[in-house]
């Protein structure tokens, strides 16, 4: 038996290993080629300080000049001593190159290139080295442009199920992948990615969840509900606002309507800032936020969208004088 540790670094690259309960984080991190921060191994030096964000495990001896007992507390754990007893995710202080790794490249195929939108495209790829890939929920790859040797960053949109992970891609006119995917694409061409990369990602769902999509940043949250879906659902209410500029933006209902079949506590809104919308909701995100939703705080919040949405929610957030329990979220811009 083994567990699954994602090493997220300091500069966005994650590496995902193997580490059985008799074993040390360090010494599962060494066999497969990762050198993370180590002097001594005996709980003495606190080198290899890092924080263990999700998972359970056991700590082995180690002295109080290395891991105070507050920092014990506040979940920080010491790599040469940590001993798993579920997957867990840790966060390492340092950056992917000092720990001597780097980001995973996968060879793949486009499977498939549908156009959802005038302003969206869904990019399927598959590929045997697909099943070798590990992300934790919401993060991203960089997928290359063929032709060009440059990347764009998207977001999964999809988790890895057979070989096959797909994106969601905004269609920015003169940009190289929009170029691609509308005049070359086609089934069975090359591509490449590289990650997974970024710190937006799923994390234990211990209180309600309000997610907030901002048109193809609705990407990340359809993979954390394939996740949970997964993993069997959750027992706390999860709710998704995702709003867009107009009717001609709205793409993956059905995806979202098989995810509220599914998942009994989780429901949708879907907003338009277009005054003549034929959705009942109009506007922008930060109107359709309830305070019940909000929960007086004791929720976790995700937001993903581009900057000018980012900020007005963390200003929303403010007047209202609401701290939430977490707040994680994502900005992103086209490239052209």
């Amino acid at each position: 038996m083994s567990y699954t540790i994602a090493l997220n670094f300091e500069d966005g690259v994650s590496r995902f290993i193997t580490c059985s309960p008799s074993e040390t984080v360090a010494d599962a991190a060494y066999r497969q080629g990762i050198n993370v921060p180590i002097d001594c191994r005996d709980g003495a030096c606190g080198t290899c300080k890092c924080f263990a964000e999700v998972g359970e495990f056991v700590m082995g001896d180690y002295i109080e000049d290395a891991l105070s007992e507050a920092e014990a507390k506040e979940g920080y754990v010491l790599t040469c001593q940590m001993r798993p007893k579920s997957d867990c995710v840790v966060l390492v202080p340092a950056s992917s190159a000092v720990c001597n790794t780097k980001q995973g490249g996968y060879a793949t195929k486009v499977r498939e290139v549908r156009r959802l939108s005038d302003s969206t495209f869904s990019l399927i790829l598959e590929g045997s080295e697909l099943n070798k890939l590990s992300f934790l929920p919401g993060q991203y790859a960089n997928v290359q442009v063929p032709g060009h040797g440059v990347h764009r960053a998207y977001s999964f949109s999809s988790t890895v199920r057979e070989g096959v992970v797909s994106f969601l891609i905004r269609n920015v006119p003169g940009g190289l992948m929009s170029g691609f995917l509308s005049g070359q694409a086609a089934p069975g061409m090359d591509m490449q990615l590289v990650g997974p990369l970024g710190s937006f990602y799923l994390r234990e769902i211990r209180r309600p969840v309000l997610m907030l999509a901002g048109g193809t940043g609705l990407a990340p949250f359809l993979a954390m509900l394939d996740r949970i879906v997964a993993s069997g659902g959750s027992a706390h209410p999860i709710h998704l606002i995702y709003g867009v500029n107009t009717d001609r933006d709205v793409v993956e209902i059905d995806r979202l309507e098989a995810f509220a079949s599914i998942l009994p506590n989780f429901t949708y809104a879907v907003c338009v800032v277009d005054a003549g919308s034929v959705q009942p909701r109009k506007g922008y995100v930060t109107q359709h936020i309830e305070p019940a939703q909000l929960n007086d705080g004791d929720v976790d919040i995700y937001l993903c969208g581009p900057p000018p949405m980012v900020e007005a929610v963390s200003g929303f957030l403010k007047e209202r004088n609401v701290q939430s329990a977490s707040f994680h979220y994502e900005k992103f811009a086209a490239s052209t």
